[in-house]
């Protein structure tokens, strides 16, 4: 993940790679929080005018997908499943742990920190389930989670 400012011209590259068709939207989304970390609203306006949609029907595909954000992340993301299996295995508890912990709430940044719900990982049999800068983390106790944080903090 690349996070610098919008480029216009990287942003025509990926449009053109996807033949700016409407229907590659989602993908070209993609690949947009690829190579920017986020969508910005001047994103937005670029898409809906070269791919020939209004912009409601670009803000309506990027406020619906939970991996869309309209904000540049922190250095680190943090995402805590919220699917079923991992709330029944005690993620709530587990992301009031860590928002308490990082003193940051949900979709918010903090010190570096970007706090996301993600709604399933693919690791149900080990619930709870986070992520930390795309890596993957399974059977996350208050107590692991800490050591994982502070592990993350040391690397920087």
């Amino acid at each position: 993940m690349t996070t610098i400012g919008y480029d216009k011209d990287a942003a025509d590259n990926i449009i053109d790679e996807f033949g700016a068709r409407p229907e590659m939207l989602v993908q070209i989304l993609q690949a947009f929080v690829q190579r920017f970390a986020w969508i910005p609203e001047e994103a937005i306006r670029h898409l809906a005018e070269k791919l020939n949609r209004s912009r409601a029907d670009v803000h309506g595909v990027v406020s619906y997908y939970h991996d869309f954000r309209t904000r540049p992340p922190g250095k680190h993301v943090v995402r805590i499943c919220q699917a079923e299996a991992c709330q029944s295995m005690g993620s709530r508890s587990l992301t009031e742990h860590a928002s308490n912990s990082l003193g940051v709430d949900m979709h918010d940044t903090k010190n570096d920190i970007t706090l996301e719900p993600v709604y399933c990982l693919g690791n149900c049999a080990c619930s709870p389930a986070i992520m930390i800068d795309n890596k993957t983390y399974g059977r996350v106790s208050h107590e692991r989670f800490d050591q994982l944080v502070g592990a993350m903090r040391q690397s920087d």
